[in-house]
């Protein structure tokens, strides 16, 4: 699908956590008319109808589950592939029908904002902004020291972003200050000598970030978790969520510490 300049720059004026959604329905309403480029006046008509009493209502979805750019295979910085972990919570988002439950409540004023949103990405640059979504998943990769014999090369301290490593000059090997380590494992591919190997590898679980009035970064979930452990964690976290929200309530506002919820 093709856009003219200026319906291009009039949907990018959308806030970012509907930008997508809204070029998405732009597109098909375009298409569906056996067109291929998008105009002014198919945005024009589009944001008319999101005006219009109960228009908005019709297009929330009542959840939202999106990855980053790596999930398209097209980012050299992945640590662990969210890919299919992705279609999976997908469907398990899909079956909990959080648009019948939103509707129970709030009828025709369901906005965008009272979506379950779940964001995935593959590192820790974290694209799909996980730390402000209800569920972020991050896929991470855990670096540690094996016995192959470092070289002294310097090639992991020149590519690590967070300053988390050094090479000792004693005993010529790296070391890790996991503390400041974000579990990316740049440092693992390109380490010449595979002096740095893989300790672990899976996925960072954070819960409950929000935009809005009183913005909140996710809390994380401690230790990395494995595809069925994040599925199951997805589904208690859906579970408290239907339990304990009421009138649109956001997951973020039901809970202040992560063993509220799990």
């Amino acid at each position: 699908m093709k856009w003219s300049p200026e319906a291009e720059a009039a949907v990018n004026k959308a806030p970012f956590f509907i930008r997508k959604k809204v070029k998405q329905k732009v597109a098909a309403h375009v298409a569906d008319q056996g067109r291929y480029m998008v105009h002014m006046a198919d945005v024009t008509a589009l944001k008319q109808q999101f005006l219009a009493k109960g228009g908005m209502a019709k297009q929330v979805k009542g959840y939202d589950v999106s990855g980053c750019f790596s999930s398209e295979g097209c980012c050299p910085h992945a640590a662990c592939s969210t890919a299919d972990l992705l279609t999976d919570l997908e469907n398990l988002v899909k079956q909990a029908d959080i648009l019948a439950f939103l509707r129970s409540s709030l009828g025709e004023h369901i906005r965008f904002h009272h979506e379950f949103c779940v964001a995935l990405c593959d590192c820790p640059n974290a694209c799909s902004r996980p730390q402000i979504a209800d569920i972020g998943i991050m896929g991470a990769m855990v670096p540690a020291v094996g016995n192959a014999v470092c070289t002294g090369c310097n090639a992991c301290v020149q590519v690590c972003p967070d300053q988390a490593i050094r090479v000792s000059k004693q005993r010529k090997n790296p070391v890790i200050d996991m503390h400041l380590c974000q579990r990316c494992g740049k440092c693992i591919q390109v380490c010449p000598t595979q002096t740095l190997v893989i300790a672990e590898s899976g996925f960072r679980v954070l819960l409950g970030g929000r935009l809005g009035r009183h913005p909140r970064l996710a809390l994380e979930i401690p230790d990395l978790h494995s595809h069925g452990q994040v599925l199951t964690l997805v589904q208690t976290c859906l579970n408290f969520y239907k339990t304990h929200s009421r009138n649109g309530q956001r997951f973020s506002r039901l809970f202040t510490r992560t063993d509220q919820v799990l």
